[in-house]
């Protein structure tokens, strides 16, 4: 679905935009204590959107202290789960009323189509923030079967303060991934949006105590990994870290809480997902269509992306062809243009590491298809064309690293047993997808894939209502449904003799 805007209407709003650039710490926006900034550039076009302020480990401490405070006073975890339910679901009221406001911070920001941020992005961060404070008062506790002469009360608590570390991809969405279960499960919570793309995070924080959230229980705090993403990992008082990002960066989350005081750590990593399509395949052009989505929406931004296509002889070559075709939909066009389908990749960092991967796909001899080339390059911003290798090796680079670029790798495979044997052969386990009109064959693949989530005959399907995350070093626990709650509650058992 389009927006509504023209692109000349969303140019003009971009240019009259109010951008918040400031910490919110204990319910107001203040500068880092060091007084430094970071610029944040835009990759639709180079220019500089305005200067973040550069948080550090003296932030970090005064956002976990206010954090801190607001959990002990029991000011948000001490109201009655009716309360804490109507304030979340105005908090997703108040972002589905600024919606376009913040669509055009986040591509403004990290340079996604705006039809995508506006129906997509904004639109599903409001529906998982609504959906979580419906669940505050359906959720029960237990009583455990004991003897007569005892009740055992099996409770679940809040952690405390949670330290949560959001990506640049779906900076909106991904924040609400993690704001949803914990505050419904009565945390305080500090938020560190990726350098990227801090502009909605900075934004929602004030709209949630608009919503009645009370001051300390959220702060954001923007700032780079080394410093304020590291400080948060160490900090004593931090009791539990949700992170989203690279597996690299997981690792180190997980090695900080060794060093300080074992904080539950929860991660959702990386991904190099395997898209199987068979020769019986129930609609090739189907396939292709959703191949060539799983790759190129997003710019292949996706932890998730279908980037290694593995595909059975017989088809190989219409499929290819196929998808050869459908590039020319996905071209790189104005973020601000409703009718763009692929936007900018988030800064040039990120550009010049996808070109370097096409030019290691060439280097090491798998057949360049269609696109390889940075696009657009007149505006100044951050674009690279659709990409499809086909011949691919399975030693190849292209094949076994996540590029996070519009680049697909098409591998050969003789028949489901070597797809699967390929498809396990990574140390990401995320999603995979299995493409075949024999019930047989889907379930067998379904069983034996390693992955979290697994799609037949469709990719990237979604719902709020079922967990996402993965195997392997693709992460630890899950997000979205019931089950995140787990994440941000400890089990509590309460045992009462009776006379």
């Amino acid at each position: 679905m389009q927006s509504a805007k023209t692109v000349y209407e969303w140019k003009a709003a971009a240019a009259h935009l109010t951008i918040l650039n400031q910490a919110f710490i204990a319910g107001r926006y203040v500068d880092a204590a060091s007084g430094r900034h970071f610029d944040c550039v835009s990759p639709v076009d180079g220019r500089l959107l305005t200067q973040v302020a550069e948080c550090d480990a003296e932030d970090i401490d005064r956002a976990v202290r206010a954090a801190r405070a607001a959990f002990e006073d029991r000011r948000w975890c001490g109201q009655a789960p009716a309360a804490r339910k109507r304030v979340l679901a105005r908090f997703a009221e108040l972002i589905d009323q600024h919606r376009e406001e913040l669509a055009l911070l986040e591509t403004l920001d990290m340079g996604k189509p705006i039809s995508d941020s506006l129906t997509i992005d904004v639109r599903s961060s409001a529906n998982v923030i609504r959906w979580y404070g419906e669940a505050i008062d359906k959720v029960y506790d237990e009583l455990a079967p004991t003897a007569d002469n005892a009740i055992a009360m099996i409770t679940r608590e809040p952690l405390g303060v949670v330290g949560v570390v959001v990506p640049w991809n779906f900076p909106l969405m991904m924040a609400a991934w993690k704001l949803g279960p914990a505050l419904a499960t009565g945390n305080s919570v500090v938020l560190k949006p990726a350098e990227q793309s801090p502009l909605t995070a900075i934004r929602v924080a004030e709209l949630a105590v608009e919503a009645g959230l009370p001051e300390g229980v959220l702060n954001v705090v923007p700032g780079f990994g080394p410093t304020a993403g590291k400080a948060l990992g160490l900090h004593l008082d931090v009791d539990a870290l949700a992170f989203t990002g690279s597996t690299a960066v997981g690792k180190l989350f997980q090695q900080y809480s060794g060093q300080s005081n074992l904080k539950r750590v929860g991660l959702e990593c990386g991904g190099k997902s395997p898209h199987i399509i068979l020769a019986d395949c129930p609609d090739l052009n189907t396939a292709a269509d959703a191949a060539a989505a799983a790759i190129f929406f997003n710019q292949g931004e996706m932890c998730t992306a279908g980037s290694r296509l593995l595909v059975e002889v017989p088809i190989r070559g219409a499929l290819v062809d196929k998808l050869s075709a459908r590039a020319s939909d996905w071209q790189p066009g104005d973020p601000l243009d409703p009718a763009t389908r692929m936007g900018a990749l988030v800064d040039q960092r990120q550009m010049q590491q996808v070109l370097h991967f096409i030019d290691s796909g060439k280097q090491q001899g798998a057949s360049l298809r269609v696109g390889g080339k940075r696009a657009r390059v007149e505006t100044g911003g951050c674009y690279v064309e659709p990409t499809v290798f086909d011949g691919v090796d399975t030693t190849m680079r292209i094949a076994r690293e996540e590029i996070f670029g519009p680049v697909l790798s098409v591998i050969e495979i003789k028949d489901l047993e070597e797809a699967v044997r390929i498809a396990n052969d990574t140390e990401y386990g995320l999603a995979a997808a299995v493409w075949t009109r024999d019930i047989n064959k889907a379930h067998k693949a379904a069983q034996r894939l390693r992955a979290g989530m697994v799609y037949v005959n469709c990719y990237d399907a979604d719902d709020i209502t079922v967990p996402f995350g993965g195997f392997k070093q693709s992460g630890i626990g899950r997000d979205k449904s019931l089950h995140a709650l787990e994440k941000y509650t400890e089990l509590k058992t309460t045992w009462v003799r009776l006379g």
